[in-house]
């Protein structure tokens, strides 16, 4: 069986009895960064060979992988924190296991997006998980454009370095919607800011610190009037398949707006 487990986001107390036991138990220990996990290892007195695969090397290691568990080994996989397969390596060896007929399963645990979304105080009967927006490009503005017209509340993760880029962009695109900045979950120096994007933006300090979780309540968009960045979204997801006059076309006919003002948009984002 492969087992990929949850570990702590920050407190190394919120690792569960079902995890350890887990550990405990299983022959063998693949995770994201050997060191990282030797140190959660040690500190539950755990000792177990571990094998190192992450992000860029899962696929290639898959097969080996598959060889342990129909030599009836079990395997625990841990990322560095949190859930494996939630902007974590994790989901290319689920894959693999799918494809082989081989048994997997989660045990549950800390995860960055869930308690950051019950922190923020912001609606979630609906949410949808951005993980890490794009750096630059048409990809971060088409990410932008859907984050803008997803009508709920938008969750997304950004280093300390980005989170003002990230707040102004969102701004940019969304509007000056109620949001949440949330810091150093489960550590000693945990935080979480709320207000409009322009609030939380203006009470940061110079240089942020700590891992961040972003969260936007977007308000839903009127039936009958479109958002620029709904407009913008399909625009940009049908140019990269089909001619700007084409993608205008469509656009224009699934948002009941005149064809003219379509193409001017289509043109402005080809050649921003």
């Amino acid at each position: 069986m492969l087992y990929l487990i949850a570990t702590p986001i920050g407190n190394l107390g919120d690792i569960t009895y079902r995890a350890v036991e887990t550990l405990q138990c299983c022959d063998e220990v693949w995770c994201e960064d050997t060191r990282q996990t030797a140190k959660l290892l040690n500190h539950l007195g755990i000792k177990k060979p571990l094998v190192s695969c992450h992000e860029y090397t899962q696929k290639e290691k898959a097969p080996q992988l598959l060889d342990k568990l129909r030599a009836g080994l079990s395997v625990a996989y841990v990322s560095d924190a949190g859930m494996p397969g939630i902007s974590d390596p994790g989901a290319g060896l689920i894959q693999a296991c799918i494809e082989a007929g081989l048994p997997y399963t989660v045990l549950p645990g800390p995860s960055a997006v869930v308690t950051a979304a019950v922190l923020s105080g912001l609606p979630l009967d609906r949410f949808l998980f951005f993980g890490f927006l794009p750096r630059e490009g048409a990809q971060r503005r088409a990410a932008l454009a859907d984050i803008a017209a997803c009508g709920c509340t938008a969750i997304l993760y950004e280093s300390p370095h980005r989170v003002k880029d990230t707040l102004s962009d969102v701004l940019g695109a969304a509007g000056d919607c109620p949001c949440a900045l949330v810091r150093e979950l489960t550590k000693v120096h945990e935080s979480c800011q709320r207000g409009t994007i322009s609030e939380v933006l203006s009470a940061l300090p110079q240089e942020v610190k700590g891992e961040c979780v972003l969260l936007f309540s977007v308000p839903p968009r009127a039936e009958d009037a479109p958002t620029a960045g709904e407009m913008d979204a399909l625009l940009l997801r049908l140019m990269d398949h089909m001619s700007l006059k084409d993608a205008a076309r469509e656009a224009s006919e699934a948002l009941k707006l005149p064809k003219k003002q379509v193409y001017a948009r289509a043109l402005e984002l080809k050649n921003e």
